[in-house]
């Protein structure tokens, strides 16, 4: 079972989009993770971790998308439960 998110969903979407977004503009790219973290009480590592994150699964970054991880995950418990019915 996952862990319960510090930050809403809404605000992780918010913050990703503007950092995105100020990172693409040469003027305000330079401190915008921490400018923006400072702005919406995000730590900017955090942000940094989340901006690489949308980067990759809009395909501009390699990676392993959320979509894959999620599948990924889902296969490895899959697995997991299989072996050990198959042991009993």
């Amino acid at each position: 079972m996952a862990a319960p998110r510090k930050y809403p969903d809404e605000l992780r979407e918010r913050a990703t989009r503007l950092a995105v977004d100020a990172r693409r503009d040469p003027a305000t790219r330079s401190g915008a993770l921490k400018r923006i973290g400072e702005q919406l009480g995000i730590n900017p590592e955090t942000l940094r971790n989340w901006v690489i994150q949308a980067e990759i699964d809009e395909g501009h970054r390699p990676g392993t998308t959320t979509d894959d991880a999620t599948r990924l995950a889902e296969l490895e418990r899959e697995v997991r439960e299989l072996r050990r019915a198959n042991a009993s």
